[in-house]
């Protein structure tokens, strides 16, 4: 076994082989970049070494640089995660021709699978189902609408050097197929180098399950199952589960067996997935095989009770698989959220800067017999007063939940939501709270076009609505009592002029534009010793419980004998007086008054936003890499204006009306700012 590893990776899945190593009893050695020289991997792991600048083309892609930390330290084997270089066949053979050990796949494995057309090639040959579709480089859109008729719409039209989204268009006609061929080709030829693209038959209602597998050196292959991954949004994957609720044990071994048959093609050792398309009638495709340990590989583990960091290192170090595929177990359920530093609100858009605070659900794990556990799991490689940079992906961790059957697990992780405190940067959990509350998810009954087809217009505060929007304006109203029960206490007072608690209040509801509501509340019996009052607004009575303190983020405690989970902000909006309740994806802004004190404030004139409208804003955090018009340049609605890169991606802003340019108020190169102005027009 070794001794030494390095981790050619960074964030949550270099804490996570990290943690596996440290269990092990191996030595870990990281790698940083500059953006990263304060990271939490660092701190984890027994040595770190340098390897460069920010953007991972100088750093984290260097393969030279991360040999040579492996030398420099004496790691006798390289874990690349995923991403990065954890794919890259050249890197992978160089490794090994070093005199050091691939955590991982052989060269010769990736190679095979890393191409998609010769993928298929391979997959049909070991009597894989495969699309129907042209496995070939096709040269001419005139071709690629000839092929996609003969194989009948709708097709898809994809890279074969693709991923993550890009190099991917489905045509429905001969003007999309035309049209999607020349745009796959160029975003080929710019994300990939390769231009090649082929065309398959798109399947309809289509979900997206993947069988993850494993092998050794010594020949030996099983599956592990199977994960339902078909909650995407343009082909990025934001729930996943595992086992799937729609497939059937049939189906499931059927695949399974498919899933090692390939793998034994290629001579697979170490874990990987055999990614399928199923349809509604769970006919089912190979897609692809991703040569690595997926970014959903917890609720494998969970369901599994396997380790499958600890099962690549054991298999990279030559040892055999220790378990038949008759000894894999299927236990409870488990699901996985991607919690990411994005704005769902604005269109998903990045967010970057500092977690100004940041308090996942504390993990809660119980054992319920010798093998399996139940609860929660949070894997990150982020902290309190970390920094999530622009140079990398938007992850800021993931949220797992194992539970007794798929409802448990919903219902855990609505709970462990409810409770993942992240202040400072935008994130997901709101769209995330609204999915899992969808009737449709719960039922089980949803493809991959779930997301675009009920979220066709972006998401918005109203498309994530309270169960029972009074609960959060008694939450506010109890949480403002507990605040002035603790001014109440205070020492010093002058007698018989004692601050005293009133029981009636009004909830001002804040609007942005103005449109303030109001709701009485009364706050009655209130307990200081058990922190129990009663809150009666609404024409409801709710009995609240809870030990929360002034300050504390999360308030936890009971609402008529249920237990809840909610969180609580004070100060909001640039507001001293504003208080903020969310709970399941919705959030209440409001104040709490005096009766009086209300009556008074819906005499206050409102204060409008100025106005913006002469300006091109910043929607986002990230680097301003260009800027397309020059003070007195007259320019149309649509006429490209700027470009923005934030973690990996390019947000290109476009006039939204025909102008002329008064001032350009960012450089080229700039750090930008959310809102911050660029352009202003005249």
């Amino acid at each position: 076994m070794f001794t030494k590893i390095l981790i050619a990776n960074r964030g949550e899945i270099a804490c996570r082989v990290i943690a596996t190593a440290k269990k092990m009893g191996i030595q870990t050695v990281a790698v940083y970049s500059d953006a990263d020289r304060d990271a939490r991997h660092l701190a984890l792991a027994d040595e770190s070494v340098p390897i460069g600048p920010p953007p991972s083309r100088e750093s984290y892609l260097v393969a030279d640089k991360i040999i040579a930390a492996a030398k420099q330290t004496g790691a006798q084997a390289i874990h690349p995660g995923y991403g990065f270089l954890s794919e890259n066949e050249d890197f992978a053979k160089r490794v090994e021709d070093e005199g050091l050990v691939f955590i991982g796949p052989k060269h010769y494995s990736i190679a095979a699978m890393g191409d998609k057309i010769a993928s298929k090639k391979l997959a049909k040959e070991a009597q894989v189902n495969t699309i129907p579709g042209y496995n070939e480089a096709i040269e001419t859109a005139e071709r690629a609408v000839q092929i996609a008729r003969d194989i009948g719409y709708p097709v898809m039209i994809k890279a074969s050097a693709g991923g993550g989204g890009k190099g991917l268009r489905v045509a429905f006609n001969d003007k999309e197929a035309f049209e999607g061929f020349g745009s796959c080709r160029n975003e080929a030829r710019n994300s990939f180098g390769d231009d090649r693209v082929f065309i398959e038959k798109f399947v309809e209602e289509p979900r997206h399950i993947e069988i993850q597998v494993l092998g050794d050196a010594h020949g030996n292959v099983i599956y592990l199952n199977e994960r339902e991954c078909s909650i995407q949004r343009r082909h990025q994957k934001v729930i996943e589960e595992a086992p799937s609720p729609f497939i059937s044990d049939a189906t499931r071994k059927a695949m399974g067996e498919q899933a090692v048959a390939l793998a034994k093609a290629v001579k697979y050792q170490s874990a990987g997935t055999v990614e399928f398309v199923v349809g509604k009638d769970q006919s089912f495709y190979f897609l692809e095989m991703n040569t690595r340990l997926q970014v959903e590989h917890p609720v494998t583990e969970c369901i599994t009770g396997l380790d499958l960091v600890e099962l690549m290192i054991r298999v990279a170090a030559g040892e055999k698989l220790p378990l038949a595929q008759a000894g894999v177990k299927r236990n409870g359920w488990a699901i996985e959220c991607r919690i990411n530093a994005e704005d769902p609100f604005r269109n998903f858009l990045p967010s970057t800067g500092r977690l100004v605070r940041f308090q996942p659900p504390k993990p809660s794990m119980w054992a319920s017999d010798a093998e399996h556990l139940y609860g929660v799991r949070v894997d990150t490689g982020v902290g309190e007063g970390g920094e999530i940079p622009m140079y990398y992906d938007s992850m800021i961790a993931k949220l797992i939940v194992h539970g007794t059957d798929r409802r448990d697990a919903i219902a855990k992780m609505r709970e462990a939501l409810n409770g993942f405190v992240i202040r400072g940067i935008s994130s997901n959990i709101p769209f995330q709270a609204a999915l899992l509350a969808h009737p449709k998810f719960v039922a089980g009954d949803f493809n991959t076009g779930f997301i675009a087809e009920h979220y066709a217009g972006g998401f918005k505060a109203e498309d994530v609505p309270h169960d029972d929007p009074d609960f959060l304006v008694a939450l506010a109203a109890y949480a403002n009592r507990r605040a002035l029960e603790r001014s109440a206490g205070i020492n010093g007072q002058l007698r018989g002029h004692e601050f005293r608690v009133a029981e009636d209040f009004v909830v001002v509801k804040l609007d942005p534009q103005g449109r303030h509501q109001q709701q009485p509340a009364t706050v009655r019996d209130f307990e200081a010793q058990s922190g129990s009052s009663v809150v009666e607004t609404g024409g409801r009575k709710y009995t609240i419980c809870s030990n929360w303190h002034l300050g504390g983020a999360r308030i936890r405690g009971t609402v008529d004998g249920k237990a809840f989970v909610a969180q609580v902000e004070r100060g909001v909006a640039r507001n001293p007086l504003a208080i903020r309740i969310a709970h399941n994806g919705t959030r209440l802004d409001a104040m709490v008054l005096t009766p009086r004190t209300a009556e008074l404030h819906a005499l206050m004139p409102f204060k409008a936003p100025p106005d913006m409208s002469r300006f091109l804003l910043s929607p986002m955090p990230g680097l301003l890499v260009d800027v397309a018009v020059q003070p007195g340049q007259k320019v149309q609605a649509g006429e490209r204006i700027a470009v923005i890169e934030a973690m990996k991606m390019e947000n290109v802003l476009f006039a939204a009306a025909d102008g002329v340019v008064g001032k350009v108020l960012a450089a080229k190169g700039e750090s930008l700012s959310v809102d911050q102005p660029i352009v202003e027009f005249e």
